[in-house]
């Protein structure tokens, strides 16, 4: 059983974002057009269905055709909280920033974890932070 994968529409820049994505978590995009779907509700190269594989996390995208409504969300954040080694989620956390907006840094917190928001240049919201080792 897989958990939870988020399904973006995007405006006409699926295949950037995907490719972004890669990029940043590692693996590789699958893209399927307009035109391959047999869609007549948007631009032929426009992206039907797309998605992220062998990557660090999973993640569906597809350009908006029609009256689709374009991606857009207010008090929602994707959590990459102990998804990773420390090392890592810093680097993702800069990659992410690129272009983007850095909200709260990843810093230490006073409960024994460090963590940070940052919003993509997609305009996604993204958590990211890790516990630190306890002695026992």
């Amino acid at each position: 059983m897989t958990g939870l994968t988020p399904y973006i529409h995007f405006d006409g820049h699926t295949r950037d974002a995907l490719s972004f994505y890669a990029s940043v978590f590692g693996g590789t995009t699958r893209l399927h057009t307009f035109a391959e779907f047999g869609r007549t509700d948007g631009p032929p190269d426009a992206i039907a269905h797309g998605l992220l594989v062998d990557s660090a996390i999973s993640m569906y995208a597809a350009d908006v055709g029609g009256a689709e409504p374009v991606f857009h969300a207010q008090g929602l954040m994707l959590s990459l909280l102990g998804t990773a080694d420390p090392s890592t989620l810093h680097q993702w956390f800069a990659r992410l920033g690129e272009g983007g907006e850095i909200i709260d840094d990843l810093q230490e917190r006073a409960w024994n974890a460090s963590d940070g928001q940052v919003r993509d240049r997609y305009g996604l919201h993204w958590l990211i932070g890790y516990e630190h080792p306890t002695d026992t």
